[in-house]
């Protein structure tokens, strides 16, 4: 019987094993841990925890379901409101949103609900369950642009409504952040992704990979030559930042994004594809958040000694508790309240080292968090042949530079409502990382579910 105050474990691999493989790391709930949690459940009237969730799936209902052993209707329930169950089950941040917000949290631990949706998520695929469809389309065409999370969610709102619904995604495999950006030990390709993926496809949404808007085609030839009565943006955020320091033209020298594709998509991890990928003696990663964590995990797996750097303490991390946890479990060092000056590189312009400077925190600035203020005459340099920037991205330009009448802000980022989606350019709405800047796989599937609602409105009162 469950322990009321504490969650029921979830297995995970050894962390000696795992540092050395690709292969999932946390083992998930099997049906009698997840109906054993399910009982912790207060199923409560005025519930928090929906409030919590970015999609608005109904918790307590798909709790109570487990809770009966009724698994597949539980399915039902949480595919009411969300196209992804699998991938949020593993990649969401529940800790700030639906679980942050459970009232059996403020006495114990809350419920475990990202690990109870990732068991029901993983039954239905196990067992071929698939979400309701529109009995019939109602002959409205919307395109939809990139296969990531805010894409695959709008397209399958709206096709659960009965529009005909076509996704063009750049690259050749779909999937978006999904597929190129975590890694595989957080979220398996061919046994979550590309599964979670067929199912939108069962709904009726036809994908068209390869197209590169704004080369290809653009969004207004969509709209005018195409047929396509409205355009749904979801095109991420793929131009990584960097620091601006000298060295980092050298070679060895990463964006996490040009590397955790070339690993993920490109399968770099695996010894029978040739893609080739600077797995390197000693690694410096420099950044805290998610994205740092998979890249510095990453490279550990690829053999490395591996050193996250970051200029704040270990509270302001910007990444997930339990990624750093599984990090510092799998032999990551922290090198903590410490900021980069410049990359050294040899003769050959090969990286050799970083000189690092330390920080302390000062006053706390615009976002809150104390300011880390450099620490005089205390730099030092670390040998070291990779350097990993994992310092954000922001939205290609290549859309918004080729579509009329599309306003961006001084981030190149779309400006769009939050509620529905809307940009400055009529019959065009947009969601997610091409909006907010880098974020959550969450929130951008939030704004599809939000783009989905205005498309709808939209056509209906045309």
């Amino acid at each position: 019987m469950a322990d009321m105050l504490k969650k029921v474990p979830v297995r995970e691999q050894d962390p000696q094993v795992r540092a050395t493989n690709f292969e999932e790391v946390c083992l998930g709930y099997n049906q009698e841990e997840a109906m054993d949690e399910a009982t912790r459940c207060l199923n409560c009237k005025n519930a928090k925890c929906i409030e919590g969730c970015p999609v608005g799936i109904n918790i307590p209902e798909f709790v109570q379901r487990i809770k009966e052993g009724d698994i597949e209707s539980a399915y039902q329930v949480i595919s009411e409101s969300s196209a992804l169950p699998a991938v949020c089950g593993r990649v969401c941040p529940q800790e700030s949103q639906c679980e942050g917000k459970c009232i059996r949290g403020i006495k114990g631990e809350p419920v475990s609900i990202g690990k109870m949706e990732r068991f029901v998520a993983d039954y239905a695929l196990e067992h071929n369950i698939q979400p309701v469809g529109a009995e019939k389309t109602n002959g409205h065409k919307v395109a939809i642009i990139g296969s990531g999370p805010a894409g695959l969610t709008c397209a399958g709102d709206l096709a659960k409504l009965g529009y005909e619904v076509t996704v063009f995604e750049a690259l050749h495999e779909l999937g978006g952040v999904l597929v190129y950006g975590i890694p595989e030990f957080r979220l398996p390709k061919q046994k979550v992704v590309a599964k979670e993926i067929e199912k939108v496809k069962g709904l009726g949404v036809k994908f068209e990979p390869n197209v590169v808007i704004g080369k290809s085609t653009t969004v207004d030839q969509l709209l005018e030559e195409e047929g396509f009565e409205a355009v749904f943006i979801g095109s991420g955020a793929g131009l990584p930042m960097f620091m601006g320091i000298p060295g980092e033209q050298g070679n060895g020298v990463f964006s996490a994004n040009e590397y955790l594709t070339r690993s993920n998509l490109m399968k770099a991890f695996d010894d029978s594809y040739d893609t080739p990928i600077a797995a390197g003696k000693k690694v410096a990663v420099v950044g805290g958040g998610n994205v740092a964590m998979d890249a510095a995990r990453t490279a550990k797996r690829l053999g490395a000694e591996v050193h996250v750097i970051y200029r704040r303490s270990e509270a302001e991390l910007p990444a997930r508790v339990e990624e750093v946890h599984h990090a510092k479990e799998e032999g990551i060092i922290f090198d903590l309240l410490t900021n980069p000056k410049e990359i050294l590189v040899d003769e050959n312009d090969a990286v050799k080292g970083i000189r690092v400077v330390k920080m302390e925190l000062g006053e706390a600035d615009a976002s809150g968090r104390r300011r880390p203020v450099e620490v005089e005459g205390s730099e030092f340099e670390i040998e070291l042949d990779t350097v990993i920037m994992s310092l954000g991205t922001s939205p290609n330009p290549l859309i918004s530079s080729t579509t009329k009448g599309l306003d961006i802000n001084n981030r190149k980022c779309i400006i769009a409502t939050e509620e529905d989606g809307k940009t400055s350019k009529a019959a065009v709405y947009a969601g997610g990382d091409a909006v907010t800047g880098a974020a959550t796989v969450i929130l951008a599937m939030g704004a599809g579910k939000a783009g989905a609602k205005g498309i709808d409105e939209f056509l209906k009162n045309k």
